[in-house]
């Protein structure tokens, strides 16, 4: 579990002899990111993050994908910020995967290395600086988090990888398995990430059709991806962003494992009106 390395975009340029045609599509169900996307010319900043760049994955977008927003960071040696989140009513997942972090949560301080996972519920005072050698590169997901009346906050905590034992789907006999950090029982939650593992050979056995949204960037392997109504070829630093009721399905390709990192919203009411003052009852819950 420990020597396992993740696929992580380091910018730069294509030359001028390279050929045009990838494999970048965006459709009204569905969008691949190929990692040859992810270039120097497509990164941004944020307010109040020094050393860092970013490549912004997906963001809520009407008619599309509308829950969640990801950032792929890269944080140079020092770099970081002591202001990260300027939404209150935001919650968000980091996934770490190449270089060491100092996270500090609440005051509490943790050293993430490769496949470290941290939950950041919203409200909660953090800070994170790249401690390693080389640039930290990490998975930001944001989420508007859903407050619910009768239900508190959920903690912040800090995992990893390596420490949480995946679960197998039934009747796989283990080709197909799902690393949740989150509990799937606690209620509290509205959104979970996972990482998803395909034995080669593996396969999602029927299209999956719901009301989920995703956002998908392979870690480590290859497979070929049914979305919607295609096939398409992905490997390690691809991206795909799902709309709701998208289908899905895969074909694990070896030689190795393939694996996913994967959002989900989850728990919550279909909204049919906004009748809560949101980020008002979040305040009230996290100061209770």
């Amino acid at each position: 579990m420990t020597g396992r390395r993740y696929h992580a975009p380091e910018g730069g340029h294509p030359p001028q002899t390279q050929l045009l045609t990838d494999r970048a599509v965006f459709t009204e169900a569905y969008a691949v990111i190929p990692r040859g996307t992810m270039r120097d010319i497509v990164t941004s900043a944020l307010p109040f993050w020094e050393g860092t760049r970013l490549w912004v994955l997906s963001r809520p977008l009407s008619g599309f994908a509308e829950t969640f927003s990801q950032y792929l960071m890269e944080v140079a040696p020092g770099g970081g910020s002591d202001r990260p989140e300027l939404d209150e009513g935001a919650e968000g997942a980091l996934f770490l995967l190449t270089g060491e972090v100092a996270l500090t949560i609440e005051g509490r301080a943790h050293d993430l290395a490769p496949g470290g996972f941290a939950y950041l519920p919203p409200g909660c005072r953090w800070r994170l600086r790249a401690t390693g050698e080389e640039p930290a590169r990490f998975h930001w997901i944001r989420k508007a988090y859903e407050p619910v009346p009768g239900l508190a906050l959920p903690e912040p905590f800090v995992t990893s990888d390596a420490e949480v034992e995946p679960t197998p789907m039934p009747g796989t006999d283990g080709a197909w398995a799902t690393t949740r950090f989150m509990d799937p029982a606690d209620l509290r939650h509205d959104m979970h990430v996972t990482v998803v593992t395909f034995q080669p050979g593996a396969v999602i056995p029927f299209a999956e059709t719901h009301v989920m949204e995703h956002g998908l960037y392979v870690l480590q392997g290859k497979a070929v991806y049914r979305l919607n109504q295609d096939w398409v070829e992905v490997e390690a630093g691809d991206y795909m962003w799902l709309r709701a009721f998208c289908p899905q399905a895969c074909y694990a390709g070896g030689p190795g494992p393939f694996r996913y990192l994967l959002y989900k919203d989850v728990n919550r009411h279909a909204a049919l009106r906004r009748t809560v003052a949101e980020t008002g009852l979040i305040q009230r819950l996290a100061a209770e």
